[in-house]
């Protein structure tokens, strides 16, 4: 049984005469009382809870090498984001060596470097979905297949956006 359940919780009126404080400033009152002073963390090596709480430059570079760590294996195991890495390295060139204005650069680069962002996405949900079982559950093809959507409408739309930047300036 919880020993927080025999506390009693004031009467509505004396909540109204204590400035607002609901029923919830009590009970945390009431558990702040009876708990164990904190020891520490206690959870296992390898729980990612123990890296939570980071500040400053330890957070950041902590998030550089998580990033870094995500390309990496993005690259490793992924032979879409591969294919598509390959194309950004030379698209991205292209559009900046493109006799267009900045913003159309900017634009050009911008949808390239989104399908990969869409496809690292998508490879998240198909990891997670991925994570207990192989076994195809209706939900999981559901997330795997809205994921797969999700890059083809980035692809048509990284495509669409080319031939209109290109078409305008060289065939119009």
């Amino acid at each position: 049984m919880c020993r927080f359940a025999t506390t009693k919780l004031p009467s509505p009126a004396k909540r109204e005469r204590g400035r607002g404080r609901g029923p919830a400033l009590f009970i945390i009152a009431a558990m702040k009382t009876q708990m164990p002073a904190d020891t520490g963390p206690t959870m296992p090596p390898g729980d990612s809870r123990t890296l939570k709480g980071k500040r400053g430059l330890q957070r950041l570079l902590n998030a550089t090498r998580y990033s870094a760590e995500g390309l990496r294996s993005a690259w490793d195991d992924e032979d879409a984001f591969r294919q598509e890495v390959i194309l950004a390295a030379v698209m991205i060139p292209v559009a900046v060596a493109l006799p267009i204005t900045l913003v159309e650069k900017i634009v050009l680069v911008g949808v390239v470097v989104l399908v990969l962002v869409v496809e690292l996405l998508n490879t998240a949900v198909e990891v997670a979905v991925d994570r207990d079982s192989y076994r195809i559950d209706p939900l999981g093809k559901r997330a795997k297949d809205f994921g797969s959507a999700a890059v083809m409408l980035s692809l048509a739309l990284a495509g669409g956006t080319w031939v209109a930047i290109l078409a305008a300036h060289f065939l119009g």
